[in-house]
């Protein structure tokens, strides 16, 4: 049986929002199995840059990559010189995203186009940016970051929720147009997961969860390893909830 680390031996993922929180666990932990990562950011460079030199200290690859993934030029930009520097992406996790916590009856238009924009936008954009790659090399493994938002509606506010639940449309639609070609595409839904984003948050309680605890951010990780070294499972959302939704 093959191992983890050998069977994403020199495989080429790309992480959005990798940086921090999930983003940066998900890096750290498909290093370990062996890929060479790219390590996207918007703003913090260098949060970008520890996480490379920690994947390169314990002889990894990675390299850092700058764009803000809801701009079609932007991303287009980054996945070139992602393969000028690593090679075809044969791993994506579109894992960037923002959180706008406020009253539901204070949402704007702006406010929810925003939201949707940098949640579900990018998903689509990316998406589309690194597939021509994945196809010529009939393999590729595409995995979501959703929310146990899309499935209860969460405790950030129904902007958040709608674009989380339309990641799982996006999810189960490229499953199935792609599943002929070695590509695999599924959902991760986490829920109140120990990062900035959910401290930040006053309605993120422990005993909202039935197992009594927040997740960890290498909780999460070890799904998304989980899910790039199988070949088998496609158009799925994993729920890493401690329970808050059963399915």
């Amino acid at each position: 049986m093959a191992s983890t680390a050998s069977s994403l031996q020199d495989k080429i993922a790309l992480v959005t929002g990798g940086s921090r929180g999930i983003g940066r666990a998900t890096a750290l932990a498909l290093a370990s199995a062996g890929a060479r990562v790219a390590v996207n950011y918007r703003t913090r460079a260098a949060d970008a840059e520890a996480v490379c030199t920690e994947i390169r200290s314990q002889g990894g690859h990675a390299v850092v990559v700058h764009a803000d993934v809801s701009i079609a030029a932007q991303v287009a930009e980054m996945v070139r010189q992602v393969e000028s520097q690593l090679g075809p992406i044969s791993i994506l996790v579109n894992n960037a995203g923002i959180s706008v916590l406020q009253p539901f009856d204070q949402i704007t238009e702006q406010d929810w186009d925003e939201v949707l924009t940098a949640n579900l936008k990018s998903v689509f954009l990316v998406t589309q940016a690194v597939l021509p790659g994945m196809r010529a090399a009939r393999w590729g493994r595409i995995i979501n970051l959703s929310s146990v938002a899309a499935q209860t509606g969460g405790v950030i506010g129904p902007h958040y929720a709608a674009s989380k639940a339309g990641i799982h449309g996006l999810t189960h639609s490229y499953a199935n147009l792609l599943a002929k070609e070695g590509i695999t595409v599924n959902a991760i839904a986490p829920a109140l997961i120990e990062t900035d984003m959910m401290r930040d948050n006053p309605r993120a309680r422990p005993e909202l969860i039935p197992v009594g605890r927040f997740g960890t951010v290498d909780e999460v990780a070890d799904v998304v390893v989980m899910v790039a070294t199988n070949g088998y499972i496609t158009g799925q959302t994993v729920n890493v909830n401690g329970g808050w939704y059963m399915s």
